[in-house]
């Protein structure tokens, strides 16, 4: 019963504070990991990769994602799909409350130069948030951190994930042929990539 009260808060207060969409979520999440021990920061980025390749808002599939994975460890798969529902409805509580309470005031806010002051202020913080989750992810999986530990060398750098960074790269913006795809097109191609990296 606390594993479900602790994932409901965690993400209630992440759904509250992660202003920027889905994206905005994951400084969260590494901070969540780091508290909670529910998943490291490898399962992290397999989890950013299942939920940008998977139907829906990245938040709401990360939040899934992590209560399904923390319920597992637990007490197996009912456990599992309950915790994943109790982290998702934390989620969405927080944009369902402030929606209906904005829905019920905006007209008399709707040109209060404040309200209009604090969305000017709101924007910037989630850029920045959304930059702070690209650069994170980036690092990740472009350089082995844990490989620091013993002293730098190369084995710091993910060669298999430049490669393939640069690849897709020159695929989306410098290749005439390819360049206009669906986006679903390189995470297809990606995920079958990784399958013949992981095979070598």
């Amino acid at each position: 019963m606390m594993l479900f009260l602790r994932l409901f808060y965690e993400f209630f207060k992440t759904g509250l504070f992660a202003i920027g969409g889905g994206m905005a979520t994951i400084p969260f999440l590494y901070d969540m990991a780091d508290a909670t021990g529910w998943f490291t920061h490898t399962d992290l980025a397999n989890m950013i990769a299942v939920s940008e390749s998977t139907p829906g808002p990245i938040g709401i599939n990360m939040a899934t994602y992590v209560g399904f994975i923390s319920g597992m460890k637990v007490c197996g798969v009912p456990t599992a799909i309950l915790g994943a529902v109790v982290a998702t409805l934390g989620l969405i509580a927080p944009s369902i409350i402030v929606i209906l309470i904005i829905a019920a005031i905006l007209k008399s806010f709707r040109n209060n130069p404040y309200v209009n002051n604090a969305f000017y202020g709101l924007r910037p913080a989630s850029t920045g948030l959304i930059a702070a989750a690209g650069i994170t992810v980036v690092i990740s999986n472009l350089f082995s951190l844990d490989a620091l530990k013993d002293g730098f060398s190369l084995a710091f750098i993910n060669w298999k994930g430049w490669i393939l960074a640069v690849v897709l790269w020159l695929l989306t913006n410098k290749v005439k042929q390819t360049k206009g795809l669906h986006p679903i097109v390189f995470i297809g191609f990606s995920a079958v990539i990784g399958i013949l990296f992981s095979m070598g």
